[in-house]
């Protein structure tokens, strides 16, 4: 049983809501989210949705970057 399902709240200056996810924090601060100083950033679904869409270039690249196109 992970931490998530534990009831963690989200890691985002601001926010307390029940986390969905789990990322790695140097991701969601490379994505411009304002995290504290932990290795893991615990994310509620509008910031995940939020961090989502300002990766979704580096996302794209990394999957093009495996197929080999």
């Amino acid at each position: 049983m992970g931490r998530v399902s534990k009831g963690e709240k989200c890691s985002v200056v601001g926010c307390g809501k029940e986390a969905k996810r789990s990322l790695s924090a140097d991701k969601v601060k490379a994505a411009g989210l304002k995290v504290g100083s932990e290795r893991r950033a615990y994310l509620c679904e509008n910031h995940y949705r939020e961090y989502k869409k300002k990766t979704k270039k580096e996302r794209k690249i990394e999957q093009w970057r495996y197929k080999g196109v």
